[in-house]
């Protein structure tokens, strides 16, 4: 007698054989996670969405409609992947040339938000907390913290860990409008001051 998933999937979700997925993680409809993925606890798979082969996806991961996971692409506890957002896996994709034994790695971190229509090239990784906007094509790695918009997506700030923008004063700090939290920028990178 098989045991009963701890997990939720929609009937016209595929999930192929040798997948791990978490307790209490949804998958909703026409959304097939193909073998060997790692899907952790929490995390909400939307409609209409790919996780190729080996992908992993930490706790409380939350993947929007319409989006597009390749191999090679690891993301930590905490990730939002807006609609119809993609990764990529192949830097010079050839429909003749196969490549799949050089698939570029590329980590999303802790609590990083990706927009809408966002397009992550493979092997640049997006540091903890990092804010990616609406149809930001990304090319280069991402500090934490960052607020990155445009084609191709340069820096325009910093974000908290609660998504608002921050205003740095004379001293280099500043405090999250929600949270009330602490960050010092110093040598181009943020950090939240523990308080």
């Amino acid at each position: 007698m098989s045991e009963t998933p701890k997990y939720y999937s929609h009937e016209t979700a595929v999930i192929d054989e040798g997948c791990q997925i978490g307790e209490g993680t949804k998958i909703w409809h026409f959304s097939h996670i193909m073998k060997d993925c790692e899907i952790g606890e929490g995390c909400n798979i939307g409609q209409n969405v790919v996780v190729s082969p080996g992908v992993k996806l930490g706790n409380n991961v939350k993947v929007q409609n319409n989006v597009s996971i390749y191999t090679g692409v690891i993301c930590e506890d905490d990730v939002f992947l807006g609609p119809s957002m993609v990764f990529t896996n192949i830097t010079n994709p050839r429909s003749a040339v196969i490549r799949r034994d050089q698939y570029a790695k590329t980590i999303v971190k802790k609590g990083a938000s990706i927009g809408a229509n966002a397009t992550i090239v493979c092997g640049h990784d997006i540091g903890e907390y990092a804010f990616i906007g609406a149809g930001a094509v990304v090319t280069k790695n991402v500090p934490a913290y960052a607020l990155l918009v445009g084609n191709p997506a340069r820096q325009m700030g910093w974000m908290s860990e609660y998504g608002h923008r921050l205003d740095f004063d004379e001293s280099d700090i500043a405090t999250c409008p929600e949270s009330n939290e602490k960050y010092k920028l110093e040598n181009n990178q943020v950090y939240k001051i523990e308080q």
